[in-house]
């Protein structure tokens, strides 16, 4: 296993901030991984300051890729406290950007992150949290759904509520069949403008999660857009929605994974 620490200012300047912004703060690291059939797994790994353990957190990435504005959001979370393991589902399996099915084998690398993840000395030895995006909520819902012990809550950015290979019915009328089998508390956000179809199903997921007695929130932000949070035509309102969302996802990870006010394992 190879691992390799990125020096802040070479990040500074791959993302065009100041090396300052990250003196003394997170530090970003790299290594890669064997999933189960063999495959190689890319991660990034994201440290907080400070002294650990930190409380652990999985991020699954959309199907556009792991590039500068996910690591950009990886940067935050550490900064708000989270020893985060981001696993690139697609780069070692040389998988396009936006690719329209949803390849399974692609589960074994985000299951190699958490396993990976609970691993690490400086994690809490505690569930975890997650957080996706897009695409990436579908795989939080089925590693759940497998490893339901393990995950203390996940929080979706607009995310898939149905397996996006499954037949138009299906995408139009249904939820994903994990979703009947989850325990797991989520935090769903989504962008009043969004595409109709992932409204629609990740608010039958809200209510079939609800009536099961599931802890389930759903925020709509109002006037924002598909990918609100770093679309870089963002307007005023989506700047707000996404600080809003940050905020509220801080908040929902921390109760569900009984963190201190200091963002502390108990």
């Amino acid at each position: 296993m190879r691992k390799h620490v990125i020096a802040g200012a070479i990040l500074a300047s791959a993302l065009g901030a100041p090396a300052c912004a990250f003196a003394g703060a997170v530090e970003l690291s790299k290594t890669t991984l064997r999933a189960a059939d063999g495959s190689e797994v890319p991660v990034e790994i994201a440290t907080p300051a400070g002294k650990g353990p930190f409380p652990p957190l999985l991020f699954i990435h959309a199907k556009r890729g792991y590039e500068g504005d996910e690591r950009a959001h990886v940067r935050e979370l550490a900064e708000q406290g989270f020893l985060v393991v981001a696993p690139d589902w697609q780069s070692g399996r040389f998988i396009e950007r936006w690719p329209s099915a949803h390849n399974p084998d692609t589960e074994l690398d985000v299951e190699a992150g958490l396993d990976y993840l609970k691993s690490l000395p400086n994690a809490c030895k505690q569930p975890v949290g997650v957080v996706g995006l897009s695409r990436g909520p579908y795989y939080a819902i089925r590693l759940a759904a497998k490893r339901g012990s393990d995950i203390a809550a996940i929080v979706s950015y607009y995310g898939h509520m149905q397996n996006p290979n499954a037949p138009e019915p299906d995408q139009l009328f249904r939820i994903a069949p994990e979703i009947m089998q989850l325990t797991t508390p989520i935090l769903y956000l989504i962008g009043e403008q969004d595409y109709e179809l992932r409204r629609m199903n990740g608010g039958r997921a809200f209510y079939a999660l609800w009536e099961r007695g599931v802890p389930v929130e759903y925020q709509v932000y109002p006037m924002a857009r598909r990918a609100f949070d770093f679309r870089p035509d963002q307007t005023p309102e989506e700047k707000i929605a996404t600080r809003h969302a940050r905020e509220r996802a801080k908040n929902w990870l921390a109760q569900w994974m009984k963190l201190t006010p200091e963002m502390r394992c108990k």
